[in-house]
């Protein structure tokens, strides 16, 4: 994957404090989210010497340290195109699948504006888990055996007459939350009750799909059309507490540097699922321009895919984009604009990252307590649901920052992150202290 250069230094966010001066002379660029996988991008772009302003839409306390927040919700697509328009923004980088699904790129390209992310229809590989499933049994994409189903009683008859764990996706986006691995058949009957008669996530179908067991990891990719340029892999911790217990969340840490995986498997994941997913969608006449997202399983049948997503995954994004040598804003623009661009050169050394969450997350939580020694942390913190009132930074969110660090092995960068969690002070945060204990544990310290 072209791992070349030493890691570079991850200094610390700069939080809520004053923006630097930009360069006037700069492209002018708008990111459209406001949690950790936006302060990546922010952060990323704030590297590039081609860009001069950053926007970003709506952002939190940590991205307002450099860039100019914009009180604009991620799904206001009229209001985003107004500003790009009036302010002479030269490029979008859209972040949440939610602006995606909105069509944002179409209304940007139809005014003449340049954007990275995919049209509408092209961002049904995420939002239809339905039409995902169909793309890959069609391409010869290995995955899950499913069947999908709009009745609520002949879904619940499929589940009950098979073998558990069952997998039931709702099809469309659901935040994170539209998957349940039903244990047994209360668990199915309460899970597709919730998705078929409650309509918790709105009108649709439920796929079923069969369990597959082994290790999940994520490969993220920049796609062009037939052009795909993959990134270092890495492996997120959705279970809230250590030891993988606890409620499914939107990723409590992640890191790079996977040992489980070898070069052949990479290659083959590469290969054999995200190149022949990017040819699969031009040929049905919506080719990707942006990033695609594959969740996928080392099975002992070999990788599968699990899901596919639209974008930057989170908090994935966060544990990659630190590692990049290579100029983004040209990756963006290039992808934007569908000119061919140099593959990108990453970093040979490692990152981990830890979430600090608020106490009660996934579930209910309160918002408003102040968070302290941030600027003591030699770290890079990023900023996932934060708010900033007279000088000081406040929680406002379920997942709250992300402090990433890097280093030549798993267990150096990790010594260094919970080094410096230990310096930020707020009494309703909670984290992970396991992230990487699999890799570590099984794999060696020395990874």
């Amino acid at each position: 994957m072209g791992l070349v250069y030493p890691l570079p230094s991850l200094k610390p966010s700069a939080g809520a404090k004053e923006i630097k001066l930009e360069n006037c002379l700069g492209k002018t660029v708008l990111v459209v989210g406001g949690g950790g996988r936006e302060h990546a991008i922010v952060d990323a772009l704030s590297r590039s010497p081609q860009v001069g302003k950053i926007y970003c839409a709506p952002g939190n306390a940590g991205i307002g340290g450099q860039a100019f927040n914009v009180p604009l919700k991620d799904t206001d697509v009229e209001g985003l195109k107004a500003f790009a328009l009036e302010n002479d923004v030269d490029l979008t980088v859209v972040g949440p699948e939610a602006a995606l699904a909105a069509g944002i790129v179409d209304a940007f390209r139809e005014a003449g504006l340049k954007i990275f992310g995919h049209t509408r229809a092209a961002a049904a590989i995420e939002s239809s888990k339905e039409f995902a499933k169909e793309l890959m049994e069609s391409a010869g994409i290995p995955t899950a055996a499913y069947r999908s189903f709009s009745d609520f009683d002949q879904a619940l008859s499929y589940v009950l007459s098979r073998p558990f764990p069952a997998v039931l996706k709702y099809d469309g986006l659901a935040a994170g939350k539209g998957v349940v691995i039903a244990q047994d058949g209360a668990e199915a009957r309460s899970a597709l009750a919730d998705m078929l008669l409650d309509h918790s996530f709105g009108e649709g179908r439920v796929v079923v799909e069969d369990y597959l067991t082994g290790p999940e990891f994520s490969f993220l990719c920049f796609v062009d059309g037939e052009r795909v340029y993959p990134m270092p892999l890495s492996q997120d911790h959705k279970r809230a507490f250590d030891g993988d217990k606890g409620p499914n969340t939107g990723g409590m840490g992640a890191y790079t540097g996977l040992p489980f995986i070898t070069d052949r498997e990479c290659e083959f994941a590469c290969r054999e699922i995200m190149c022949k997913a990017a040819s699969a969608m031009c040929a049905r006449g919506l080719p990707l321009s942006g990033v695609l997202y594959g969740g996928l399983m080392k099975t002992p049948q070999g990788i599968k895919v699990i899901e596919f997503n639209a974008r930057f995954g989170d908090p994935e994004t966060e544990v990659v984009l630190p590692l990049l040598q290579s100029d983004i804003y040209t990756l963006f623009e290039g992808i934007a604009t569908g000119t061919p661009v140099d593959a990108p050169v990453w970093s040979d050394g490692v990152t981990l990252g830890v979430v600090l969450a608020s106490k009660g997350y996934p579930g209910h939580y309160e918002k408003g307590y102040d968070i302290g020694g941030l600027d003591r942390v030699d770290a890079k913190v990023y900023h996932m649901g934060t708010a900033a009132r007279d000088g000081k930074v406040f929680t406002n969110g379920g997942r709250v920052l992300m402090v990433v660090s890097g280093g030549s092995s798993l267990e150096d960068a990790r010594r260094k992150v919970y080094e410096e969690i230990g310096k930020i002070e707020c009494e309703n945060l909670f984290y992970r202290n396991d992230i990487a204990h699999i890799a570590l544990e099984e794999y060696g310290k020395n990874h």
